[in-house]
């Protein structure tokens, strides 16, 4: 089969288009036919390897553990193990491989039957490719904000993958959402259902006059004091995404900050859960949410979609066709 590959830490030059042999589902496993993947921020970060938490994590110390990168994959079931009993060839999957060795981007993936997660019939498959990291994030931190129905919502970095996932879940929990984003993305936010746009080119929203109940922030753009100004008594803000050096310090700090002020500030960290992927996937199907595709490459193109991600560039995903 085909698969892009690689060795040594580095940047997207690193990596190969290459054969290598299919790999063979255990009696746990099943074998999935690839159609499409999702690049995420992680991809960029095992390919590195830095910040060096990752090697320790999930890399390895001197090289890379895992040699094919990619966690988001929709596919098809090719074969399945003998003790699998809730999916058969055919059935149409998506599923989250961040804890099961990686490997999205090749044609073929085995996966633990246990991460495998039905895609909805009415979701493309490259829509469904999307879902797994952004969006279960953007569900996840906006659970563990306790986002409430009328409460007012910060979404900063409304762009991003997260972001614009988030958006449009704060939406459907029955937030009034305010977004973050530079120029030339404020109607795509707009567009997602945002009731407030900020440009951050023309204002600061760490020095405007609204408080918000919660604050999701994907950019880390700016310092918790600045955040605990916008921050309304009572409120909770969690740190998605943005700078190492910033989160590390919201991980440091944020804890100090809680214990003052009735606000509370938290970092966050993604768990992968198929529960979770369903709801998002669900959301997707009932047309709640819209998950936002930048631009599409092909399995050879990987190294062209990591380049392009990790410049900053894109408004939601990066989705690989595989199939």
């Amino acid at each position: 089969m085909q698969a892009v590959v690689y060795s040594r830490y580095g940047g997207p030059e690193v990596l190969s288009f290459a054969s290598v042999a299919r790999p063979t589902p255990g009696d746990d496993e099943v074998l999935i036919r690839v159609v499409a993947a999702s690049v995420n921020a992680g991809d960029w970060h095992l390919l590195r390897g830095t910040p060096f938490l990752v090697r320790l994590v999930y890399g390895g110390y001197r090289a890379p553990n895992h040699p094919v990168l990619g966690s988001d994959v929709a596919g098809r079931v090719d074969a399945v193990g003998r003790n699998v009993t809730d999916f058969q060839p055919g059935d149409a999957v998506v599923c989250d491989l961040s804890g099961h060795g990686f490997g999205g981007f090749a044609e073929y993936v085995c996966v633990p039957e246990t991460a495998l997660v039905p895609k909805p019939p009415a979701v493309p498959f490259e829509t469904a490719a999307a879902v797994p990291t952004a969006g279960v994030a953007a569900l996840q931190a906006l659970r563990a904000l306790g986002v409430r129905a009328g409460e007012h919502v910060l979404v900063n970095g409304a762009s991003g993958g997260v972001g614009t996932f988030a958006v449009q879940v704060a939406k459907s929990m029955g937030a009034e959402v305010t977004a973050t984003c530079s120029t030339a993305k404020v109607e795509t936010v707009r567009s997602l259902g945002a009731d407030h746009v900020v440009d951050y080119t023309r204002e600061d929203v760490a020095t405007l006059d609204a408080r918000y109940d919660r604050i999701l922030d994907a950019a880390g753009s700016h310092s918790l004091r600045e955040y605990g100004r916008v921050l309304a008594p009572g409120g909770s803000y969690v740190m998605v995404g943005g700078p190492t050096r910033r989160f590390l310090t919201t991980l440091l700090v944020g804890p100090l900050r809680s214990l003052v002020g009735r606000r509370r500030f938290e970092t966050f960290v993604l768990h992968p859960d198929r529960d979770d992927l369903a709801r998002v996937l669900d959301l997707v199907a009932s047309g709640d949410v819209d998950p936002v595709v930048d631009r599409r490459y092909s399995l050879s193109e990987v190294p062209d979609a990591i380049r392009y991600l990790e410049a900053g560039r894109a408004t939601g995903k990066v989705v690989v066709g595989v199939a």
